[in-house]
């Protein structure tokens, strides 16, 4: 019966398939040594590739059937693959220098108006270009923008205080962060219903860290000149780097042999000032993130869409326009896998030829 080979034709491409998948995961996450990997790899194919020329002789009594539906998968998964690398590499060569950014200032070159916008991108650093497609096309932007990057590692699963990486982008008056969420390939996404609330409780967190790492700085660089005990000096070299804790104790003693006796009181009065300054920057910045999140909340999703060129020729042109639009039509929508609410989407797209 052909019932017969069509099975074992099945299992066998289901074989070697979980073999190279195991391959990778041996050498991409569990970095397993060559010489496992290799003795993994031999006694895998002759195993498999004893039972696969067995069944190789029945293919014309109906074990080719597996054959092209294997054949099929793997077309698919290869446009696929085409159309996102284009995708990601058009984003990487068209981002947008951080000079360009500075020289529009802390307007953006546009009004400012209330709320927060997280514009979604695959970049994990730079600005992408679809944030100046935005800006050029529209004569407004929020007060405060957050670029929001979704990476998965090759790892089983990253703890809960280490998945969220924020950073600053540009001077303070810009108010733009970025924010970097971080999962395994056992962590489930979706199932991050909080996901916008864990944004902003990381990014207010990074602005109080942000400020107490400025009033230490700026502690330590008064009590250089100002404090002559010595808790001072031991608080200094604990903040210097070995390498420099000679140099820094001639500086102490040197300079603590030129300071008046009053000193001490006008250098705590600095440093506490210094202090009071920071906090009251920090609580500034606080209330004003809080009032634009009151205003609202806007997800902004690039929605790029790739065409083959008027030159390319039919079968390209066949396999992006048609095939590889086919399968983003027919694919989950990144607001689903966000979890981002239909009344706060907006959706920005861009067309660019390969």
């Amino acid at each position: 019966m052909a019932f017969y080979p069509l099975t074992g034709t099945a299992v066998v491409i289901v074989m070697l398939a979980t073999t190279l998948l195991m391959i990778l995961i041996m050498i991409l996450v569990w970095r397993c040594h060559w010489i496992l990997v290799l003795i993994f790899t031999g006694l895998s194919l002759v195993v498999e590739c004893t039972y696969l020329s067995a069944v190789l002789c029945k293919v014309n009594q109906g074990g080719w059937v597996p054959l092209v539906i294997a054949a099929a998968f793997l077309v698919i998964m290869s446009v696929w693959h085409y159309g996102t690398v284009k995708r990601y590499e058009f984003e990487m060569h068209s981002k947008v220098s951080m000079a360009w950014i500075l020289g529009l200032g802390p307007s953006l070159g546009l009004v400012r108006v209330p709320g927060i916008g997280l514009v979604y991108t695959e970049l994990a650093s730079g600005v992408p270009h679809i944030f100046s497609h935005f800006i050029t096309n529209l004569p407004a932007i929020h007060s405060v923008v957050v670029f929001v990057c979704v990476k998965y590692l090759p790892v089983y699963t990253v703890p809960e205080d280490e998945r969220f990486l924020v950073k600053r982008i540009g001077p303070k008056n810009f108010h733009m962060f970025r924010c970097v969420a971080r999962y395994g390939y056992k962590d489930l996404h979706k199932k991050d219903d909080d996901f916008e609330k864990k944004i902003f409780d990381n990014l207010f967190m990074f602005v109080r860290l942000e400020s107490m790492m400025e009033g230490c700085s700026d502690s330590d660089e008064h009590s250089l000149y100002g404090q002559q005990t010595q808790r001072s000096r031991d608080t200094l070299l604990k903040y210097n780097a070995d390498t420099y804790a000679s140099s820094v104790e001639l500086t102490i003693s040197s300079v603590d042999s030129i300071v008046p006796a009053k000193s001490p009181p006008l250098a705590n009065n600095t440093v506490m000032s210094s202090g009071q300054t920071s906090s009251q920057t920090e609580v500034d910045e606080l209330e004003f993130m809080n009032s634009c999140r009151d205003a609202g909340v806007v997800h902004i999703l690039g929605n790029t869409v790739i065409m083959a060129r008027r030159d390319s020729n039919i079968c390209k042109k066949i396999v992006v326009d048609y095939v590889y639009a086919f399968l983003r039509k027919i694919c989950r929508e990144n607001s689903v896998i966000f979890n981002v609410p239909h009344e706060s989407l907006l959706n920005v797209g861009q067309i660019f030829y390969v």
